[in-house]
């Protein structure tokens, strides 16, 4: 996935992701080429707000592939990493891991995302541009692809640790299916300052591998997901429940 990452430099003069700014309102801060593995979950309700600030609440969409998801867990290889100026960011490739709130402002038109919190391997990517990821202290990845009789199976494990104990974790086989085009320009609200915001403008493709309201050909053959620790312990409680199952490659 090719994504750029814009910040832009007049607040809310953009009031919603599809706005139409200026070219010389937006500065471009981090461009990536990516690959992600994505879970859309639904989490308790009263543990998800503590996250959220005054006079925002979750999006929760009431249809379609996104349907009751209010927390999205997403797994990131990035492969590189560069500024606006196409110099290489930090180590130039890491591997991460973000919690992401799909948001509304409670009054008012403005939608978008919430980056609550995160787990990056590379150090002096944290705290990061919200302020909410650490360091990794254990980030390990591994993937692997064989394609056999026409079928290609994926299969990825996912570790990343922090020192306060902070943890997410994956395991997952699947059997890799037909993309389809998909990402639409976003913005993304500083949980801490909601007046700052970003606009993540992705290039990408989705393969969604198991949903369980658009029931889609289930292609996932082994699962297994863990995380906890530290502040986002009370979202992850045992009542949590998988929505979707998306990668992105």
């Amino acid at each position: 996935m090719n994504s750029q990452l814009r910040k832009l430099a007049s607040g809310f003069a953009v009031l919603a992701a599809f706005s139409v700014v200026p070219a010389a309102a937006q500065t471009i801060v981090e461009q990536s080429a990516e690959y992600r593995y994505q879970l859309d979950f639904a989490v308790p309700d009263v543990a998800l707000a503590k996250f959220l600030p005054d006079g925002w609440e979750p999006n929760i969409s009431q249809q379609g592939n996104a349907k009751d998801a209010n927390l999205r867990l997403i797994f990131i290889d990035r492969l590189s990493v560069f500024d606006g100026e196409g110099n290489a960011v930090g180590a130039g490739s890491t591997q991460m891991v973000y919690l992401a709130i799909p948001v509304k402002k409670s009054a008012g038109d403005l939608v978008g995302q919430m980056i609550i919190a995160g787990l990056t391997g590379d150090e002096s990517a944290a705290p990061g541009p919200f302020g909410t990821y650490q360091h990794a202290s254990t980030a390990e990845m591994d993937r692997s692809v064989s394609t056999i009789d026409g079928k290609t199976i994926v299969e990825e494990d996912w570790n990343l640790i922090s020192a306060s104990g902070e943890y997410y974790e994956l395991h997952i086989k699947y059997e890799r299916g037909p993309a389809r085009r998909g990402g639409r320009a976003q913005s993304f609200f500083d949980p801490n300052d909601p007046t700052k915001h970003f606009i993540f403008s992705p290039n990408q493709i989705i393969d969604i591998g198991r949903n369980v309201t658009t029931t889609p050909p289930d292609r996932v053959q082994e699962f297994s997901s863990t995380a906890g620790g530290g502040r986002i312990g009370e979202l992850f409680d045992g009542t949590e429940r998988v929505l979707s199952w998306d990668s992105f490659p």
